[in-house]
């Protein structure tokens, strides 16, 4: 079954890229896409560019309306995604806690839904 892993942090908490720990929380990232990848695991993913090149779209009455920035003023927000296929819950939640931004963020599992 595939699990669509989604990384949620706080942009201003995440480790300055070009900084020892920057350096350090991308190679953690490297370390845990190679795991997956090992396990063949690995469906998809990517890191998504930051908050403010966001752009909403929301349709009301007909009309089109777009607004800068993600869909809803939050503290954490969408910063990239897993696609893994896994052979139940228990092995997509064991995965989702050992990306890297878990330790400041949040990584919400969702199954992927199987039309027939």
């Amino acid at each position: 079954m595939q699990y669509l892993l989604l990384i949620y942090s706080n942009e201003r908490d995440e480790p300055r890229p070009g900084t020892p720990e920057g350096d350090a929380h991308l190679n953690a990232y490297m370390k845990f896409t190679e795991d997956v990848e090992k396990q063949k695991l690995l469906v998809g993913g990517n890191a998504l560019d930051g908050v403010s090149t966001a752009t909403t779209v929301r349709v009301r009455s007909g009309k089109m309306l777009t607004s800068d920035g993600p869909f809803a003023e939050t503290k954490e927000q969408l910063g990239g995604y897993y696609l893994l296929e896994c052979k139940d819950l228990d092995e997509a939640i064991a995965w989702a806690a050992r990306i890297p931004s878990a330790k400041f963020g949040s990584v919400e599992v969702r199954p992927i839904m199987v039309f027939e």
